[in-house]
């Protein structure tokens, strides 16, 4: 039987610690972290995403403030409220929730976000940093990803690890980070010609497919680490399920992750810790 990674309870326990050290700053520097988040639009799972953070500063102790916008804000409209907010020395950390309404450009959206206050790392500066190595604000999916790793004991230094998807916010951070971390990493997707093969070869295997159990049993190698980043809809019962069928996966695994309750926390967790990070590297300056 697999060992199971519990994000729940992991998150949980970086946000006491983070917690016990936040209480202590409003003495030392005058007030606690400030977390912006904004959101437009009023989509259901963007909605939910925002209350849980804003639950998990509650815990943390950071200030946060939702701004909500219509979904028929414009985009300069909204690039001049981050524009206000860049230059509020009150606000440590800027997160625009996405995805946005199609008529406003995503990309021009984060740019806009000084590279100072980006806490989700989406940021171009905080990208090339990562990929050159330079000190940086780290994506939190997979920041939570390493840190379930580490915390789980897998070593990753000379290890195989395969990634099954290549986006800007999982697949392409996270195979960056286990290289960084002396993994010897193959980036898979969709395109990949005889992708069980390849992910058989995985000691670490992640998955970010965005497929309902899109891994099988037949795509994995007895023994190896399974992370599953996947959030979706089972469009047979409804219930949320990963990208990895768990029921059939978890007895040849040695560490795997549940959905929910794995990936998902810590990346809220994470959050927090680059929004305390953020506010302490200004404090430090």
């Amino acid at each position: 039987m697999a060992t199971i990674i519990s994000g729940k309870e992991l998150s949980a326990s970086m946000k006491a610690e983070m917690a016990a050290a936040v209480k202590e700053f409003p003495a030392k520097y005058g007030r606690a972290p400030h977390l912006v988040v904004v959101l437009v639009g009023d989509d259901p799972a963007s909605v939910s995403y925002v209350t849980g953070k804003a639950k998990a500063s509650a815990e943390v102790g950071i200030r946060n403030t939702t701004i909500r916008r219509p979904a028929e804000t414009g985009e300069a409209e909204l690039l001049a409220l981050i524009g206000e907010l860049n230059v509020d020395d009150g606000v440590d950390g800027i997160l625009v929730q996405l995805p946005l309404p199609k008529h406003i450009d995503e990309d021009r959206v984060i740019a806009a976000i000084r590279r100072e206050k980006d806490v989700d790392g989406f940021h171009p500066l905080n990208v090339a940093n990562l990929w050159l190595k330079q000190p940086c604000t780290l994506p939190c999916t997979p920041k939570g990803i390493i840190r379930m790793l580490q915390r789980a004991g897998v070593e990753i230094a000379g290890k195989r690890a395969v990634v099954i998807g290549r986006s800007n916010i999982v697949g392409l951070p996270v195979a960056k980070l286990l290289l960084d971390a002396n993994a010897t990493v193959t980036i898979a997707h969709s395109r990949t010609r005889n992708l069980p093969e390849v992910t058989r070869e995985a000691d670490i295997l992640v998955v970010a497919i965005g497929r309902p159990r899109f891994v099988t049993a037949d795509m994995v190698r007895p023994g190896a680490v399974v992370i599953d980043v996947g959030v979706n809809r089972d469009p047979g019962t409804g219930k949320l399920c990963g990208d990895v069928d768990y029921a059939a996966v978890e007895p040849l695994a040695s560490v795997i992750t549940p959905v929910p309750g794995g990936v998902g926390p810590m990346t809220i967790a994470c959050l927090m810790e680059n929004t305390v990070e953020c506010f302490l590297r200004k404090m430090e300056r």
